[in-house]
């Protein structure tokens, strides 16, 4: 599993920058929008062009930044962009036009095709149908989304009032989560000694697994989570990091923890945070930030306690 893995050939991080997505350069970039505007026309579809963006001419839209991570991330290189943009948008295509899965699936399918989902609030359009949506974390919020063969439909609350209450809903997402096969795992060591866990896989709901973090924990290591829970990290839809808290060596886990969160979360698909958080069950602290465009430890005053308190105890062993 590469963790810190190192990605595919490149034009140098010298060459002018895309003035939306970063990561690419500005000739990637052109490239990455003619390929796409191709493949649109060649299914029927004239589109307009825009810099994170297209609308075809039934105006709707479609955002570019997962395709262009993507894109940027394949271990191929450049030469797999047509057939990976091709894929992308026959995906894109057929999810428009196919007709909706609440509207035309039965009840007891919609019920297991539900699972809930941690996003970005960004990801989310300002719209009262997602205030039913908790934020489990500031920047963070937690939706339920149906699990269809070729797309993931993120529901508003108009949606899942037509197949069931909102809460009975979310308890039946994430028994389905729960019930998810466990996915590649690996531990992360250095060369000090510091270790955590890392979940990856191809479920878009591999980072949300964090919601049942405990049913996840003692499926993966045999054990239950102590009563000081836990480090964990959602950098992107498709990685979960996490290390159980039950000693003085969370220190050195959160630093690391730290620096893997925000490199994973550049230039990936479904970014979702950089940020590292101390979870208990229905809680998030977050324990990390960027500052001054540097990256740092922000501890308060129950995490700090929790330290002292591990410290003491060390000693006293």
């Amino acid at each position: 599993m590469g963790l810190f893995r190192r990605g595919p050939q490149r034009d140098p991080r010298e060459a002018p920058r895309d003035p939306a997505f970063e990561f690419l350069s500005v000739e990637e970039g052109r490239r990455l929008r003619g390929l796409t505007r191709e493949a649109f026309a060649e299914r029927g579809l004239e589109v307009t062009v825009f810099a994170d963006h297209m609308t075809d001419n039934l105006n709707r839209s479609y955002n570019l930044y997962n395709l262009a991570a993507g894109c940027h991330n394949n271990e191929r290189g450049p030469r797999a962009w047509p057939s990976l943009i091709r894929d992308h948008v026959d995906k894109l295509v057929r999810a428009m036009d196919a007709p909706s899965a609440v509207e035309t699936l039965p009840t007891d399918e919609l019920w297991a095709r539900l699972y809930p989902r941690i996003t970005a609030a960004d990801n989310l359009p300002d719209d009262p149908s997602f205030g039913y949506a908790p934020a489990p974390a500031p920047g963070l919020r937690e939706v339920l989304a149906l699990d269809l063969p070729e797309s993931v439909q993120t529901l508003p609350a108009e949606a899942l009032s037509t197949f069931g209450d909102i809460a009975e809903l979310r308890l039946r997402a994430m028994n389905n989560l729960r019930a998810l096969p466990v996915e590649d795992h690996d531990t992360f060591k250095q060369e000090d000694g510091t270790v955590f866990r890392v979940v990856m896989g191809d479920s878009f709901f591999t980072a949300s697994r964090v919601l049942v973090l405990d049913d996840l924990v003692e499926k993966l290591t045999g054990t239950k989570l102590g009563p000081d829970g836990a480090l964990v990290a959602m950098p992107f839809r498709h990685l979960l990091a996490f290390q159980p808290i039950t000693g003085i060596d969370v220190i050195p886990a959160l630093n690391a923890m730290a620096a893997f969160a925000a490199y994973r979360h550049e230039e990936a698909p479904g970014p979702i945070s950089p940020y590292v958080y101390w979870w208990r069950p229905g809680r998030f602290v977050q324990l990390s930030d960027r500052v001054d465009d540097a990256l740092s430890i922000v501890v308060g005053e129950e995490f700090q306690a929790l330290l002292e308190r591990l410290l003491a105890e060390e000693e006293d062993d």
